[in-house]
C-alpha cells in the first residue's frame, strides 16, 4: 500500500494560507492518530470506494487514502483544491476531487459501485445530507456504511431511545432501517478553530427494511407527531387521514405522547394506515 511521507497538516494549512470558513461550517482536524481512528471505524477500506463531503485541506482524506480507500471527495471551497491536488499526486489513482456543492451531488451516480460514506460533515449542512442519504423509498441504499462527524447534540438525536428528550424524527429515520451507534466522542479542542460544542462520530449500517412500510408515510406521521411533541397523539395525529383509526387497531393508546412510542410501534402504525387508505 502506498504510504508516502506527507507534511503535517498544519504546514499544509500555512503553505496554502487556509483558514476555516465559518460560512461553510468548517472546523479542521489536525490530529493524524485521531483521523486514522475515524478512518478505521467502517472496517478495512483497502480497495473500497469512499465518498467524502467537505474534505477541506484533506485531514480525513489522507487517513482514508492511507487505509487504501479509493476516495471521491466533494469540496466547494476552491481555496482547498490545491492541497487536495497534492494529495491526489501523492496517492496516484486513489483520489478524485469534485468541486461543487454536496447538496447537489448524487454520490451513487458519481461512483457507480457500492461505497462507504465517511466525512467530517460541515455543521451547517450535515443533518440535511444525512437525512437525504437515509431517506427515499429505495432500500437497501447504494452505500454500505455511514461514518459521520456531527455536533454531539445531533449525534445523540440519531441514536436516541424512546422516552428520552433527544428521541424524535431523526432517531426514527436513522434507526428504522439502520443499526446506529456513536463510534467515538471527539472533544472540541481537537478542532481548529475549536467549535463551541462537543462532537461525536456516528456509524450507521443498513439493515433490512421492514416490509410494507413507506418512508413517505413514516415521515408524515413523525412530522405531525413531533411537530407538537408535547401534545397527545389523539391531537397531533388528527390531521393525518386514518391515523386515529390505526392507533386503535394497532393498540397504541391515543393519550400517549410521541416520544414514548417505540420505533417498532411507529412502523406498525405507518403500515396500518396504508392498509386503511
Amino acid at each position: 500500500m502506498n504510504n508516502p511521507a506527507l507534511p503535517p497538516l498544519r504546514e499544509v494549512i500555512a503553505k496554502h494560507g487556509l483558514s476555516a470558513s465559518k460560512a461553510l461550517g468548517q472546523n479542521f482536524l489536525f490530529d493524524e492518530q485521531l483521523l486514522d481512528r475515524i478512518a478505521a471505524i467502517p472496517g478495512s477500506l483497502k480497495d473500497q470506494n469512499v465518498y467524502e463531503v467537505g474534505p477541506g485541506p484533506g485531514g480525513l482524506t489522507r487517513a482514508l487514502l492511507r487505509a487504501g480507500a479509493k476516495v471521491t471527495a466533494v469540496e466547494r471551497d476552491r481555496r482547498c483544491l490545491p492541497a487536495l491536488e497534492e494529495l491526489s499526486t501523492a496517492f496516484p489513482g486513489q483520489l478524485r476531487v469534485i468541486e461543487g456543492d454536496a447538496m447537489k451531488v448524487d454520490p451513487a451516480a458519481e461512483i457507480g459501485d457500492p461505497f462507504h460514506i465517511a466525512s467530517n460533515l460541515p455543521y451547517n449542512v450535515g443533518t440535511a445530507l444525512a437525512v437525504g442519504w437515509l431517506g427515499g423509498e429505495n432500500w437497501p441504499p447504494e452505500w454500505k456504511s455511514l461514518t459521520l462527524m456531527f455536533q454531539r447534540e445531533v449525534a445523540d438525536r440519531i441514536v436516541a431511545r424512546p422516552g428520552t428528550d433527544a428521541y424524535g424524527r431523526l432517531a426514527i429515520l436513522a434507526q428504522w432501517r439502520c443499526e446506529a451507534r456513536i463510534a467515538m466522542p471527539v472533544h472540541r479542542s481537537a478542532f481548529t478553530p475549536p467549535p463551541k460544542v462537543m462532537s461525536a462520530v456516528v456509524h450507521l449500517v443498513p439493515k433490512e427494511q421492514p416490509v410494507g412500510v413507506r418512508m413517505a408515510m413514516l415521515e408524515t406521521l413523525t412530522a405531525a407527531a413531533f411537530g407538537q411533541r408535547r401534545k397527545m397523539l389523539r391531537q397531533s395525529l388528527k390531521p393525518v387521514p386514518k391515523a386515529l383509526d390505526a392507533l386503535e387497531l394497532v393498540g397504541i393508546a391515543a393519550d400517549r405522547r410521541p416520544e414514548t412510542v417505540t420505533i417498532e410501534e411507529w412502523i406498525e402504525l405507518a403500515r396500518k394506515i396504508d392498509t386503511l387508505r
